[in-house]
């Protein structure tokens, strides 16, 4: 059995506290792997290495921080494939969207390799007489990222590039379920030039998160997850003086009015719906049809649905894999058996589904529900999973009012001709992403990634330019130079400006 550990110090570390937990081949069910959980001690030791390779590397000068993540760009390119093919052995996505993950985590290196643009300060020379004031960025330190399972690869290039750009060392703590992307990462982080010590990768499961919580020497923690854990990281890291921003869960809308393309519509639910098995923050999990739009996007949406090639990740004829784990795929089932009992219609029921020969596999057939209330288990929650359901409306303002009544806020999206219909959604929708006609409205990474309500814990979203201000803190420089032939003497009064 393959054993994986950790990686810091710029070297893979056996895992020493003797705790271990199991790596799964969600396709097959077959344990490939047993993972070094990380204690108290392990962790320290990560944050030891980060704070050593700090002082060196803060100093560096922006453009050695950017020659080396020019090269690690080029060598995440090369190694996409191999990349990709980690996360479908571990996750379970099929291989095309495990690249397209791969491709949206390169966008962030390459808004990094931009540093010396997006860390330049402002000088006013003369704010005062013979004074000059300068706004700089500066480091904080140790940051940590905390990521999740369902993009092992993208969601920690959301994180480090940008840090290492600002000039601080981080610490990952990968998802246990799926960790050897991110261990490969930093592997080739070390082949693009990176120093020892300034990207460490600590595997774990609580113990670990609450260390790196806790720890002294981390200054700030970026984290991505569910929204009870997401509060929980807020609060306890606030708690222990750190800077935080933490995404939780999500309960993305989609709206469709009458006038809209139903055949777009329902290409867009499918895709943003049933895409990575549904185990994305971003995912479609609720349509929202307006009037008499209803019953023929139902229609549309079953058809789709019904026909989706569900298999293993690595069959190239395969549109949606597996769920990560077996406990997962019974909860997200349980949400479609129990349907009907709590007034939904269940459409399409893909709970009984299986792959010949994987059998043993962690797969759920894509599940359509219709005519949900609001009140029921399977609107109420994030299923996470290929389940998604269709709310009817009779009217925008009903729809809108369904939407911003969620307690969650990552993203909304509507469908629609109606430039008007279009504009006041994106005004007034309580969502911090927002796509027309456009179902999954992830940022590109000049801008930033976030939600509102209990999809963010935080003041800053991620990447873009609130990644450069979460990853660094102002400081203000005032000057002024001795003039000899200037008068002196004491002044008690409060300075001012002439």
């Amino acid at each position: 059995m393959k054993t994986l550990g950790h990686w810091i110090g710029g070297k893979h570390t056996e895992a020493a506290s003797g705790a271990f937990g199991p790596v799964f081949d969600p396709a097959t069910g077959d344990r490939r792997a047993q993972l070094g959980l990380a204690d108290e001690a392990e962790v320290d030791a990560a944050v030891a290495a980060a704070s050593s390779a700090y002082p060196e590397w803060s100093r560096s000068s922006v453009t050695r921080r950017t020659s080396f993540l020019f090269a690690y760009r080029e060598l995440l390119a090369a190694h996409r494939e191999e990349l990709a093919a980690l996360v479908t052995a571990e996750h379970g996505k099929v291989h095309s969207d495990a690249l397209g993950e791969l491709a949206r985590g390169i966008e962030v290196v390459e808004l990094a390799c931009n540093a010396p643009e997006l860390l330049k300060g402002e000088l006013t020379t003369e704010a005062s007489g013979g004074i000059d004031v300068a706004s700089l960025r500066r480091p904080l330190g140790v940051v940590a990222g905390i990521t999740p399972f369902n993009f092992p690869a993208m969601v920690p290039l959301w994180m480090f590039p940008l840090a290492l750009a600002c000039g601080n060392t981080f610490v990952l703590k990968p998802s246990e379920k799926d960790p050897s992307a991110s261990l490969r990462l930093a592997e080739l982080a070390a082949e693009a030039g990176l120093p020892d010590g300034v990207l460490n990768v600590v595997n774990g499961d609580r113990t670990a998160v609450e260390r790196l919580l806790d720890h002294p020497d981390v200054a700030a923690v970026s984290f991505v997850g569910s929204t009870p854990i997401a509060r929980q990281v807020q609060s306890r890291a606030v708690a222990h003086g750190k800077r935080v921003q933490a995404l939780g869960g999500a309960k993305n809308h989609l709206v469709v009015l009458p006038d809209a393309d139903l055949d777009a519509a329902a290409d867009a639910a499918v895709s943003a719906g049933y895409g990575s098995a549904g185990e994305r923050c971003m995912a479609v999990s609720a349509v929202v049809a307006v009037g008499q739009a209803g019953d023929a996007l139902v229609e549309r949406v079953a058809e789709r649905a019904r026909a989706l090639r569900v298999g293993p990740g690595t069959d190239p004829s395969s549109q949606m894999g597996p769920l990560i784990t077996a406990e997962h795929r019974e909860k997200v089932a349980s949400y479609v058996t129990g349907a009907a009992g709590q007034g939904a219609e269940v459409v399409v029921d893909g709970t009984e589904f299986s792959v010949p020969g994987h059998e043993n596999g962690f797969f759920l057939g894509a599940s359509l529900l219709d005519r949900v209330p609001p009140q029921a288990d399977a609107y109420r929650d994030e299923i996470f999973g290929p389940v998604l359901s269709v709310v009817r409306a009779d009217t925008f303002d009903e729809a809108l009012s369904l939407v911003n009544a969620s307690p969650w806020g990552n993203g909304a999206a509507v469908f629609t001709r109606d430039g008007g219909a279009a504009r006041r959604f994106q005004l007034e929708v309580e969502a911090g992403m927002v796509g027309v006609n456009v179902p999954i409205p992830v940022p590109v990474a000049h801008h930033s990634f976030g939600g509102w309500k209990d999809s963010l814990f935080g003041d800053l979203h991620i990447y873009g330019k609130d990644g450069v201000r979460f990853y660094t803190r102002g400081k203000v420089v005032t000057t002024r130079w001795p003039d000899p032939a200037a008068a002196g003497g004491v002044d008690l009064g409060f300075p001012r400006s002439s």
